[in-house]
């Protein structure tokens, strides 16, 4: 009977967890067509982060009644620098690379946030390499793999393939193919996935802070989004950058802001609360798959070889290092076990490392990062 419930829950987790990854297809795809159509991507975010904090509040205020009132200057300041680092900095960037190249190419970079981390964490000696041990050879591995990937995606295109036979209008969605476009975008993209990694590091520190998850989810959409007016009004002050109208943009506004934030954080929070901080990670890659295929089905978007071929490395460099980063945190309860059951028996006990900080913060960097 137990094999039985454990097996139904298992699966009510993967389906959780599939259905984010639909969500993030269908973000990804609507973002990149409002986007060609000349949308201003500081207004669009500003009005996706207030329809994200309008749709969490209910949730911070029935689960977390009270959570609110914790705010000190300290939290405040943390949660102005993941603001900053990932919403105004970080997706900001994302989406003047996504508007520059496409859906895939985009989705691509998102992959390799996690080894961006790694290395930045590692740097910053937030988190150990110890060669010495399996797991960190194997995340090395993983990192090499996933750059490796991002270079044959950056450097080979390879011959073109098309699912359908749809074409697109030349002067419309597919403006972004000039060359000095991409190469545009690809650099948006890789400073995109720096500040992700600023961004982990900085919500490592807001852990430490131990607000409520609704409640920093809220305040972040918040002062995200006076960030991104202030931003945004430097960049383009005129009436019909900041406009909506009844049209796709708005539909994708509501869209990202109820779905992409609100239904996904809880479907994410729920899925590390009953399988841990790097469940949700493993699925990932599937969004890439599933852009892939729906940018070719539906904007008729070939598919490159060397995209292909990146693709490949990156996902297998992706469940690497994400089956190190398991092993080493079970490896590093097991370690803290013995330890306490040395002292127990009288014995000296392991002196095992202190859990990474950024190994503390993934699950919430798993809920935030559909922020």
């Amino acid at each position: 009977m137990m094999a039985v419930k454990k097996w139904i829950l298992d699966g009510k987790v993967a389906t959780g967890m599939l259905v984010v990854q639909i969500i993030g297809t269908g973000l990804q795809l609507l973002s990149r067509v409002i986007l060609n159509q000349g949308s201003f991507v500081f207004a669009y975010m500003f009005y996706r982060h207030i329809v994200g904090a309008v749709c969490v509040a209910p949730f911070a205020l029935f689960w977390e009644r009270g959570g609110g009132k914790e705010m000190s200057w300290t939290a405040f300041f943390w949660l102005f620098a993941v603001a900053l680092t990932g919403i105004s900095m970080a997706m900001g960037l994302f989406y003047y690379g996504l508007r520059d190249t496409t859906a895939t190419y985009a989705t691509n970079f998102l992959n390799l946030i996690p080894i961006v981390t790694f290395l930045f964490s590692t740097i910053l000696r937030i988190e150990k390499l110890r060669l010495n041990t399996k797991a960190s050879k194997m995340k090395v591995m993983g990192a090499i793999l996933c750059l490796g990937g991002a270079l044959t995606i950056a450097f080979y295109k390879g011959k073109a393939l098309h699912i359908t036979h749809h074409k697109l209008d030349p002067n419309s969605v597919l403006k972004n193919a000039e060359p000095h476009k991409w190469t545009r975008g690809t650099i948006f993209l890789v400073c995109s996935c720096l500040s992700y990694g600023l961004w982990f590091t900085s919500q490592a520190k807001l852990v430490q802070v131990h607000l409520h998850k609704f409640w920093a989810t809220f305040y972040t959409c918040i002062i995200g989004s006076v960030q991104q007016v202030v931003i945004g009004l430097c960049i383009d002050r005129s009436k019909a950058a900041w406009h909506l109208g009844w049209n796709l943009q708005l539909i994708t506004i509501f869209y990202s802001g109820a779905l992409a934030t609100a239904a996904s954080f809880w479907l994410m929070s729920w899925a590390v609360e009953k399988r841990g901080p790097t469940y949700p990670s493993m699925f990932n890659p599937l969004s890439l798959i599933l852009v892939a295929l729906t940018e070719a089905l539906f904007l008729g978007e070939p598919l490159l070889v060397g995209s292909l071929l990146g693709m490949f490395q990156i996902i297998l460099g992706v469940y690497t290092y994400l089956w190190a980063k398991n092993k080493e945190a079970k490896d590093l309860l097991l370690n803290a076990t013995n330890s306490t059951t040395g002292e127990a028996q009288g014995t000296t006990p392991y002196e095992s490392p202190n859990t990474p900080i950024c190994t503390r913060a993934q699950g919430d960097r798993d809920q935030q990062d559909v922020v």
